[in-house]
């Protein structure tokens, strides 16, 4: 059935437009149309997402090994778990990011640095506890997808990967321009690790009088940046290509300084049946991740001494006029991972990573008291 148009002067509308509707009595003027609109008006380009996402593809084949069963852009990732090298197993995971260290990242085009900082802080927490990293998963979102610093941020996850014996196994691409502005984006790193039941490292044997080893780290690592950025930036007005006297180095080179993996000397550790329990040092510092390893009834009295400070954070302490409760609790000034060893190994612990060229500290000892760290 057909009708006649209410006035048949005016054309009909074309395809792929919209009109607007003058309802009888109301002063409309003249009838407008809008052009079809796509997802790209909208601020997402998934042309761009498309390559991306090849690019991804590509790179993450380098960590695959014999145990992935499927391949980059399904709907999940395969894993098969060898049952016989680890019986009785146990899957140990962890979620992490690497903060506003991407705002340092972003500024310095070091994107690829922090794909390895974000695997590297997401192996540790695994390995703490004894576990073998299987696989990795990650998260990358932003307000406009830039291929380049795609590829450079999970080429970097894939070369750490790669060191840590583990697969980049899936992840997410997502381009979210209401949320994010322009090129920024936000990184976030998921793990998946193995250990057999009878070599789960929980804490549980630390005892009064086992001694407590640090490891070095880098720097910041991945943890305090909000604060130092503020102190170096804000308060100091420095510039990220800026040689700093009291750094030793640019500012955006020591605040990109990689976040170890500490894997290697806490496996050698635990074959050796040398450790009693590890703290990633992380946000909170030593102040309140080494009491997350420690019996009821136990306290950690640490040396202040025992260890030389990398100069970034006596000059964040300077710049801020920070107290060093706070400092302790912020950053991990200088320790990036501890061991508790029970006294009686230590001279072993002690030659194994003299073995290994690791440095390390002794930094303190195990006390009776509530789980707290005491700072002498």
């Amino acid at each position: 059935m057909s009708s006649t148009p209410d006035n048949p002067e005016s054309p009909a509308p074309q395809p792929g437009t919209i009109a607007r509707v003058s309802h009888p009595g109301s002063n409309t003027g003249p009838k407008r149309t809008r052009a079809a609109m796509s997802y790209a008006d909208s601020g997402v380009d998934r042309d761009a997402a498309t390559l991306a996402k090849e690019r991804i593809a590509r790179i993450a084949r380098r960590s695959f090994n014999k145990n992935v069963l499927s391949e980059i852009g399904g709907f999940n990732g395969l894993f098969a778990l060898d049952a016989e090298k680890y019986p009785n197993p146990v899957l140990v995971s962890s979620t992490d990011g690497v903060g506003t260290k991407l705002k340092i990242a972003a500024a310095t085009g070091l994107h690829q640095s922090i794909g390895s900082d974000l695997v590297n802080h997401c192996v540790n927490d695994i390995a703490v506890q004894g576990a073998t990293p299987l696989f990795f998963l990650d998260s990358f979102a932003s307000g406009k997808l830039d291929p380049d610093i795609v590829e450079r941020v999970i080429g970097g996850i894939v070369d750490a990967c790669k060191a840590n014996g583990c697969a980049l196994l899936g992840g997410e691409t997502a381009e979210l321009p209401g949320v994010y502005v322009g090129s920024e984006y936000d990184l976030t790193g998921f793990i998946v690790g193995v250990v057999s039941r009878e070599r789960l490292i929980t804490g549980e044997t630390i005892k009064a009088g086992d001694m407590i080893v640090g490891l070095p780290s880098n720097g910041l690592h991945t943890n305090g940046y909000t604060l130092a950025r503020k102190l170096l930036f804000d308060v100091a007005g420095y510039s990220h290509d800026q040689y700093v006297n009291e750094l030793k180095d640019k500012v955006g080179a020591a605040l990109m300084r990689a976040h170890r993996s500490y894997l290697s000397p806490i496996r050698k550790l635990i074959q050796a049946e040398l450790a009693a329990g590890f703290a990633h040092i992380t946000g909170g510092g030593i102040t309140d991740n080494l009491p997350r390893v420690l019996p009821r009834g136990l306290a950690a009295q640490i040396d202040l001494t025992s260890w030389e400070q990398p100069p970034i954070f006596g000059h964040l302490q300077s710049l801020g006029k920070v107290e060093r409760e706070e400092m302790f609790r912020t950053f991990n000034m200088g320790i990036g991972m501890i061991a508790v060893i029970p006294a009686e190994r230590l001279a072993k612990a002690r030659l194994l990573l003299n073995r290994m060229n690791e440095r390390y500290f002794v930094i303190g000892r195990i006390t009776k008291g509530e789980r707290k760290v005491i700072y002498t």
